[in-house]
């Protein structure tokens, strides 16, 4: 049976409330499959992307349930432990959490690394029911006993094959042994590798499955091209395609942090607002670089496979792969950031010879080829300047000084370093 709306889900009148107020009208397949299981407090293996509407199918149960037990709150102890791998995700689950909890008295805090861990010490010391963590940086506050998993009642995995991709599964495994035994565990990921697999099968009792949304039905609204060119002529190809207005929110990927620096400075000499987003970047220049980028400052945002997954930003017109990914299914997961929510993108490939391989490899998981892309370059590279669309672009101030100018630092105030996000 196919659900119309989410009053057959059992919800609560605040969270029904909530989700009407966030404008969310039907609940997507994997809601529509997943709360009713996780009511019944099964444990739940669900293999879907982000965009699939993930994030409300485990975050509605669990405020639910917490709100009805009205267990009792102690400092550094959560009910429930939500793991991401990366801090945009971390912080994009905390966001959603306060979103759809705006109406009950249950508080939600996250923390992750590279930032002073003093806020995110204070908000657990006042008590929290709901924990959004990276797994390092959870682990680092378990040592000091600034947090206990004794009182875990449930715990997500999110993304659990890119934690194996970032290397954090022995990290993962040793968060699992602190968390009560009693509990009901979810562990969600895009793919199903060997050591994803043996993991759910050590840490879930009897789960049910829940497949969405497959590569293949992912893509079909995306109109994918692939251009044949020689590494060094990849900058010039950019920066003339960038001359189609067409091409108004550009999420470009590059398989290596130096690599997005080095287009997102070309990039920005000739007049295109860019920022990047990369491993290297501090916390507070990743947030405000995303934060440009979502809200149209910056027309274009450069990034390493960091921003493939956990990155929900909306009316992305094109993902272009500067340089393809060495792994067929990240190519599946950066084209996936546009074409959101029923909307047409189009992700456009760069491939040299030497990526030819890669190109293969993409092609069998797809199972269909890869339409080679046609571009007329404008005559010279003043007409493709004077064909860019205006943008606004910090300008730089006469000075007697020379003073080193970056287009990314100077987009958007920086949030205020290490604070947590706290709701109530």
């Amino acid at each position: 049976m196919t659900l119309t709306n989410f009053d057959g889900l059992g919800l609560i009148e605040p969270l029904r409330l909530a989700l009407k107020a966030e404008n969310y009208l039907k609940p997507t397949p994997i809601q529509a499959r997943t709360i009713p299981l996780l009511d019944e407090g099964k444990d739940l293996l669900g293999v879907a992307e982000t965009g699939t509407g993930k994030t409300a199918a485990f975050a509605l149960p669990i405020l639910q349930r917490l709100f009805l037990q009205r267990l009792p709150r102690a400092s550094g102890a959560p009910h429930a432990l939500i793991l991401a791998p990366t801090r945009e995700l971390a912080g994009q689950i905390g966001e959603r959490f306060s979103a759809y909890g705006r109406g009950l008295p249950l508080r939600t805090a996250v923390i992750f690394g590279g930032v002073n861990q003093y806020h995110q010490v204070k908000a657990l010391k006042t008590g929290v029911d709901i924990l959004i963590a990276t797994p390092g940086r959870l682990l680092d506050l378990c040592d000091q006993r600034h947090v206990r998993l004794d009182k875990v009642s449930i715990l997500v995995l999110d993304e659990a094959d890119r934690m194996l991709d970032m290397g954090f599964l022995r990290d993962v495994r040793k968060i699992v042994s602190r968390c009560r035994r009693e509990r009901q565990t979810l562990l969600f990921s895009a793919t199903m590798p060997p050591a994803i697999a043996k993991l759910a099968h050590d840490i879930l009792c009897d789960p049910v499955r829940v497949d969405i949304a497959p590569p293949k039905v992912a893509v079909d609204r995306i109109k994918q091209s692939v251009f044949f060119v020689n590494t060094k002529e990849k900058q010039a190809l950019l920066e003339s395609l960038l001359t189609d207005p067409g091409m108004d929110r550009v999420l470009v990927f590059t398989r290596t942090k130096h690599g997005a620096d080095r287009v997102c400075r070309n990039l920005m000499q000739t007049g295109i607002a860019t920022v990047a987003m990369h491993g290297n970047k501090a916390q507070n220049a990743r947030e405000r670089a995303l934060d440009s980028f979502r809200k149209g400052h910056a027309r274009v945002l450069v990034a390493t496979d960091i921003a493939a997954r956990g990155i929900d930003v909306a009316g992305i017109s094109h993902v272009i792969n500067y340089q393809l990914p060495n792994e067929p299914e990240s190519y599946v997961h950066r084209i996936g950031r546009t074409a959101r929510a029923g909307a047409e993108g189009a992700a456009l490939s760069f491939c040299d010879p030497s990526e030819r391989p890669y190109l293969q490899a993409i092609e069998r998981l797809m199972q269909s080829p890869v339409t080679v892309g046609e571009h007329r370059p404008a005559a010279t590279p003043q007409a493709a300047r004077d064909s860019l669309p205006l943008v606004e672009t910090p300008k730089r101030r006469r000075s007697s000084r020379k003073r080193r100018f970056t287009g990314v630092q100077r987009l958007g105030q920086a949030p205020r370093e290490g604070r947590a996000c706290v709701s109530r």
